[in-house]
């Protein structure tokens, strides 16, 4: 836990740097996201389109995986 943790504030402050330079040159999401061809209404399409298609996925798959992790869980041996 501590890994995970130490990475997404490892991931945070690399963010904020290149945010505060990246401001400070004058550049904006909207602009790099231009340069590349997309809109900001675009790719929140997308991250819709893609929560939309993971989500029932993900819900099927855990019919599965919960059942068989709580059956492994139950037969485990005691720990001393």
């Amino acid at each position: 836990m501590l890994r995970l943790l130490s990475a997404l504030v490892k991931i945070g402050l690399a963010s904020l740097i290149t945010g505060a330079v990246l401001s400070a040159l004058n550049l904006s999401a909207a602009e790099l996201l231009a340069e590349i061809g997309f809109t900001p209404d675009r790719v929140f399409a997308a991250l819709q389109e893609g929560a939309a298609w993971a989500i029932p996925n993900i819900v099927l798959g855990s019919m599965v995986i919960v059942p068989i992790w709580f059956v492994t869980y139950l037969l485990r041996p005691p720990k001393n």
